[in-house]
């Protein structure tokens, strides 16, 4: 009976931690811009990039990339999910002269790190019902290479891309089911 009560315990936990709660972030620069030719800031993520439709990611733009940048990081999280920021996917290594991301790509040289689920993939927006949530696309500009083991949770390699960063820039989408 005691088995069978923690193994609920963990598994409502699991669910509902969307990865865990984040802790504060950085203070950066917001000098970067960040765009997608598929949604305005602020406005809703069309249904093709989330769990609801084809699940791929949606084409990015950024400029402004500081002078000096070794190399862009991109997070993508939802602050809203009911048991912390639960991260959607996190790609290190983007080359700082390439100005965006085409829809469902990855460029050579780029890395996945783990999401909040634990995969290294993009996990499109999937909110439980009920108010849209907000989807921050965050692009970092890193003074340094940053080596995160392909195994590290999603908060460990956030962290220490935030450690890296020099400034970044945001783009807001909403989605609801």
């Amino acid at each position: 009976m005691r088995r069978a009560i923690a193994l609920g315990l963990l598994a409502v936990a699991a669910c509902s931690s969307g990865g865990g709660p984040r802790g504060p972030e950085r203070e950066l620069p917001e000098t970067m811009t960040v765009s997608s030719p598929a949604f305005p800031p602020e406005a809703a993520i069309p249904v093709r990039f989330t769990c609801s439709g084809e699940e791929v990611s949606p084409p990015l733009i950024w400029s402004k990339v500081p002078e000096g940048t070794a190399e862009l990081a991109l997070v993508v999280d939802d602050p809203d999910a009911p048991g912390g920021t639960y991260v959607h996917w996190v790609v290190a290594h983007l080359d700082p002269k390439q100005g965006g991301l085409a829809e469902g790509t990855l460029p050579e040289g780029a890395t996945q790190l783990r999401n909040s689920a634990g995969k290294a993939a993009w996990a499109g927006p999937c909110p439980p019902e009920g108010p849209a949530h907000h989807y921050r696309f965050t692009v970092y500009a890193l003074g340094k290479r940053v080596e995160v083991a392909a195994d590290a949770a999603a908060a460990d390699a956030i962290a220490d891309i935030e450690e890296a960063a020099t400034a970044r820039g945001r783009l807001v989408g909403t989605f609801a089911r």
